[in-house]
């Protein structure tokens, strides 16, 4: 394992690192209404706090949470951007405080609350319930989508090194030329920007509503967190469970997010992706993230960056969103896996069973204003009936069987 590098080295690794992360950070962004500026800006900070509060000691870069995408769309619809920033702050304040909890009570009541049997059926409702988002977007240009899409496949399964880490962000670059030579790209974003702009910030609104809609989606981010932490230990053979601590860690990505929404940002998250450079580059210095997350703040300031980001056409990213939505819910499909036998207990089946069914046939819970639903309704009845349901359940009597 590579732990220190020259200045000079360590900056174009950084900045190769950022681009491993870059097209996931700007997708979500242009999912979901918000500035792709303010997401590098906030990255950027998130993961310079996240270093800050773990000592500096975690190779990690954070980035934006596809978790996320539906309900800000959904947040958006009912409470405005604003409204739906003050959700994700308090978002933010959950990390803090499982943060607390493991730091007293240690890794056991994580592993309670939140077992594999509700984290898969709940990531793979993040897939599915965005499925239609995906096609819909694909369906103005099924040409670019499909050119962005094969691009992307191709890259992921016959590429190597680099390229391999990257295939959205190589997706996005061939759907792009692909539309520059069919004169399907509209132009006129970077030509009205300023090669230096500020991104559009947008303050945040304190609604308990809102607050209340968005704070049960944090339990699955939380939850691939922790499976991110373990991983890049793993990779960098060294325990950040033990130290800094998963508690720090976990607080590092909360502040990270309430700073992000404050700043009109989407919520952060450890990037699976970035750890895969990692283990392909062997190089697990800390600053070699930090040097990402300058240069995220910078391309943030770069104003013909923001306009041939949100130049790129929506059959490009709709291409694009098809495998990775699916991708999304085929690693939730990956942890009932693990779970083999205990699939066949009766009452894991009907935790899954009620996950899924409320999750994507949109339940939904109304009193006034408040509202919870989707992906949030869902990893709340995981949750509840992981915790009461007994052990032994049969859903057929021995006499019938």
């Amino acid at each position: 394992m590579i732990d220190h590098l020259s200045a000079g080295k360590k900056t174009i690794v950084g900045i190769q690192f950022l681009f491993v992360a870059f097209g996931a950070t700007v997708l979500v962004p242009l999912l979901t209404g918000i500035d792709p500026a303010v997401a590098l800006f906030t990255a950027g900070i998130g993961t310079l706090i996240f270093h800050l509060i773990t000592k500096g000691m975690v190779p990690i870069f954070l980035g934006s949470s596809f978790a996320f995408i539906a309900p800000i769309v959904k947040a958006t619809e009912l409470y405005g951007m604003p409204g739906a920033m003050g959700g994700l702050v308090a978002v933010g304040l959950v990390y803090g405080l499982v943060s607390l909890i493991v730091k007293y009570f240690g890794l056991g009541i994580i592993e309670r609350l939140f077992p594999k049997i509700v984290v898969g059926p709940v990531i793979i409702i993040i897939g599915l319930s965005l499925s239609s988002t995906g096609v819909d977007m694909a369906s103005s240009d099924w040409l670019l989508a499909i050119i962005s899409l094969v691009t992307a496949i191709i890259v992921s399964i016959y590429f190597k090194g680099m390229l391999k880490l990257i295939p959205i962000f190589c997706g996005i670059v061939v759907g792009y030329i692909a539309a520059m030579i069919l004169g399907r790209v509209d132009y006129t974003a970077i030509s009205q920007a300023n090669w230096i702009q500020i991104p559009n910030f947008v303050a945040p609104v304190f609604d308990w509503n809102a607050i209340w809609y968005m704070i049960p989606v944090a339990i699955a981010p939380i939850i691939e967190h922790v499976g991110d932490v373990y991983a890049i230990s793993g990779v960098a053979e060294k325990d950040f469970v033990k130290k800094p601590g998963l508690n720090r860690t976990l607080l590092g990505d909360g502040v990270a997010t309430s700073i992000a929404a404050f700043l009109g940002g989407p919520p952060n998250t450890t990037y699976s992706e970035v750890t895969g450079a990692v283990a392909l580059t062997k190089v697990t210095d800390p600053g070699v993230m930090r040097v990402a997350a300058i240069t995220a703040l910078i391309f943030s300031l770069v104003g013909k960056i923001s306009g041939f980001l949100t130049s790129i056409p929506t059959a490009v990213l709709g291409g694009i969103m098809l495998l990775l939505f699916g991708l999304i819910a085929s690693v939730g499909i990956r942890n009932l896996i693990a779970e083999g036998k205990n699939l066949e207990k009766s009452r894991n089946q009907i935790i899954v069973a009620l996950i899924l069914t409320v999750g994507i046939g949109g339940a939904e819970i109304t009193a006034g204003r408040f509202s919870m639903a989707g992906i949030g309704l869902a990893s709340v009845v995981g949750v509840l009936l992981n915790l009461i349901l007994p052990e032994e359940i049969n859903l057929v009597s021995k006499k019938n069987k």
